[in-house]
């Protein structure tokens, strides 16, 4: 049965990263990969709060595995980072490239805490 709960969460996170990849994008004029940016970085966060409300005993390890496992993990997307991060490079936009390994880990992980710290004061 928890791998229905997976494929659930998994159809509507994949699709909602790609929607979400292509509205970000479409507004910045840049080769920098916002959308992929945007969505790693709220998948982070959200990541982080659900684990915070689970530690608390707010949420049941079937969320856990709808929506972390399945919502997130079809959400947030390493290989796309990765390939842009690559392509970036290529290109000669070896600056942006820098930017985005940075910027992303450094923002997921600011993100997946900050998720956290906010599950933790609301149930805590």
């Amino acid at each position: 049965m928890n791998w229905l709960l997976v494929i659930a969460g998994g159809m509507v996170g994949a699709p909602l990263r790609y929607l979400t990849d292509r509205m970000v994008q479409a507004r910045h004029d840049s080769v920098f990969p916002w959308g992929t940016f945007v969505v790693n970085v709220v998948g982070c966060a959200m990541l982080g709060a659900l684990t915070g409300a689970v530690a608390a005993g707010a949420a049941s390890s079937r969320v856990q595995l709808l929506l972390g496992t399945g919502l997130c993990g079809a959400l947030t997307t390493y290989s796309t980072f990765s390939y842009e991060t690559l392509k970036l490079a290529e290109d000669g936009a070896r600056g942006f490239a820098v930017a985005n390994v940075v910027g992303s880990v450094v923002a997921g992980v600011a993100a997946a805490f900050a998720g956290g710290a906010a599950a933790t004061a609301l149930w805590a």
